[in-house]
């Protein structure tokens, strides 16, 4: 809209130059949402929750962004593939536009413990990838979801190369957090996929196929 009504008292603008997250703390986080497009002229975006139940996501408090913003959901509805929503301290268009595509963290010990076959992402992003022997094969650094199942994407150790694996008993028969490694099965070819179709913050570990 090029007209919009003028602000009488415009909602503070977020730090342009926000301290980012250290490493560390970056790890101890789980991604339960991402901010979209404003929404009108009052302050209001579209919001995506990668929650199990997704309006859990205005349960956990202050969000933290990746760039060290804190931010806490001030109203919520439904809407189409999501919702609308507010935030404290962000009353204007303008200021909803800064917080377009950010991604929002809550502490990893704020969240329930996945059910059985289920894992964090942050939990899984990291591990080393051996084979039935042992032997070191590469790193998982990042899952996805295709619409028929979870896939974790691999860093191969013997190239550049990364190589999806289809995250399921039969390709991944072991995940072992403690131990720090996933066992797969390397004679199954990798599975060709088109492009993710959404974010979320956990993946589920399906039966043999």
């Amino acid at each position: 809209m090029n007209n919009r009504p003028k602000q009488a008292n415009p909602s503070p603008r977020p730090a342009s130059r926000a301290t980012p997250l250290p490493q560390g703390e970056r790890e101890k986080l789980i991604c339960v949402g991402q901010i979209g497009a404003p929404h009108g002229v009052r302050g209001e975006v579209r919001l995506r929750s990668f929650t199990g139940e997704p309006q859990a996501i205005a349960a956990y408090g202050p969000l933290q962004t990746e760039d060290g913003r804190s931010l806490e959901i001030a109203s919520m509805r439904p809407a189409k593939e999501g919702f609308v929503a507010t935030f404290a301290g962000i009353s204007d268009r303008d200021a909803a536009a800064e917080l377009t595509n950010a991604r929002l963290y809550v502490a990893r010990d704020k969240l329930p413990e996945p059910e059985p076959d289920e894992f964090y992402h942050a939990d899984l992003i990291g591990l080393a990838v051996v084979d039935a022997s042992g032997t070191n094969i590469g790193t998982v650094v990042a899952l996805h979801n295709f619409g028929a199942g979870d896939l974790i994407e691999v860093q191969l150790d013997s190239s550049a190369k990364t190589e999806l694996i289809a995250f399921d008993e039969r390709h991944v028969p072991v995940v072992d957090i403690a131990a720090g490694k996933i066992v797969v099965d390397a004679s199954i070819d990798a599975p060709q996929t088109p492009p993710p179709v959404r974010g979320r913050s956990t993946a589920k570990r399906s039966g043999r196929r």
